[in-house]
């Protein structure tokens, strides 16, 4: 497995400080030519997008835990092409695996398993117009998140935002489906909604509260929050 280390320097906060350093290790799941052609499908018949390449450009940042206890497994889920077999609750719409551009581990280690630009299938109506992170944890739908996620989270967040000035909404994975009916939903398929919990209201909280400064929109009717 190869890891490269990408270095960012943060700017200081309005409040002042010092700058920091955000470091992502690069650690890519298996995303063949064969994904690439089923994520196209999966576009084409979930969205309407008919298109030669997965290329997105991004509106909002979704926020995850992976319900898996450790990295190893966490990153396992990611990295086949097809759903397997447990992902039944899904498979009937679309044979391409769930995927997210980066991964969080609990002790706030970031590693980047695709390219940001690239459709991800981890939210359902959003995924043409999102970034999505995932948190190592959640397992049995507990919230364990540690600090050092929230402050990866954030951290993470505030560089995202700083490269795509098109992205304006940070949202938890269980607020995604108040997009429905919004002008960035795109699901055409009436039926395909799952009921999500992750990464949970306290979480979303903490990072929302270490990112207030950027301005970014939450879901239309998440309470606290502005669309």
């Amino acid at each position: 497995m190869c890891r490269v280390v990408i270095t960012v320097l943060l700017a200081a906060g309005i409040t002042g400080g010092c700058a920091s350093q955000l470091q992502v290790y690069d650690w890519p799941i298996n995303f063949s030519q064969e994904r690439i052609e089923l994520s196209k499908q999966y576009a084409d018949e979930h969205y309407g997008v008919d298109s030669d390449n997965i290329r997105i450009v991004p509106r909002m940042i979704v926020l995850h835990w992976t319900a898996i206890g450790d990295l190893a497994g966490s990153f396992s889920a990611f990295d086949p092409v097809r759903l397997p077999a447990n992902r039944s609750d899904i498979a009937g719409a679309g044979q391409v695996n769930v995927s997210v551009h980066f991964l969080v581990d609990r002790d706030g280690t970031i590693y980047q398993l695709m390219p940001e630009t690239w459709m991800a299938r981890h939210a359902i109506g959003l995924n043409y117009v999102s970034i999505g992170v995932e948190n190592v944890g959640g397992v049995g739908g507990n919230d364990d998140l540690t600090d050092a996620q929230v402050a990866a989270n954030a951290k993470l967040v505030r560089e995202l935002t700083t490269r795509h000035e098109s992205i304006e909404y940070l949202i938890g994975h269980y607020e995604s489906q108040s997009f429905d009916g919004h002008p960035l939903w795109m699901e055409k398929d009436r039926t395909y909604r799952t009921e999500k919990t992750d990464p949970g209201q306290r979480f979303m909280d903490a990072v929302r509260t270490e990112v207030a400064d950027l301005g970014l929109r939450g879901a239309p009717s998440a309470p606290g929050t502005s669309s």
